[in-house]
């Protein structure tokens, strides 16, 4: 034993490699936060160019090209963000260990949320293509109301997250 260290304290290589682990975990969670939040910034913003896709007049195929271009490369940006964000919160949940274990019924329930939000990201591209092939029926009012949801699963999974109230 290292002089000053007692049997209930982590010494030499134990303290270093557990210190190595907690510093690996913290830049696994900021990275995932930082994802996470770019991925949801846009689908906070895809929503509301579909508002302005459901009021394009007809004739204006300049708007409705300029548009649908906006949406497809937000998309596209929004889905490689993805990646990551899911990927990261994986490695935190199996490879750390962040949410295993009894009493961490939080995480099932964030799981959900995830998976809503998943669900939620495909609607958007299913909605893109509905636009591309001039097939959207709903009214832009719609697409506001449609443009909460994500909020509201931010919310939920935050307080999932921070609270853990169950």
């Amino acid at each position: 034993m290292l002089r000053g260290c007692d049997a209930d304290q982590m010494c030499g290589l134990e303290r270093f490699a557990w210190t190595g682990l907690h510093f690996s975990m913290l830049w696994i969670k900021a990275f995932h936060i930082v994802f996470v939040a770019s991925w949801f910034a846009g689908l906070f913003y895809l929503p509301r160019i579909f508002v302005n896709l459901a009021m394009v007049p007809q004739g204006s195929d300049a708007e409705r090209d300029r548009l649908l271009l906006m949406s497809r490369k937000l998309l596209r940006f929004t889905t490689l963000l993805s990646v990551p964000a899911l990927a990261l919160g994986v490695w935190l949940w199996w490879g750390v260990g962040i949410g295993l274990g009894p009493g961490n019924a939080w995480m099932h329930a964030k799981l959900v949320v995830v998976l809503l939000v998943v669900g939620y990201h495909h609607l958007c591209s299913r909605i893109l293509r509905e636009f591309e092939a001039q097939q959207n029926t709903r009214s832009h009012v719609w697409f506001r109301w449609f443009n909460e949801a994500p909020v509201l699963m931010l919310v939920a999974a935050v307080i999932l997250v921070v609270v853990k109230p169950f």
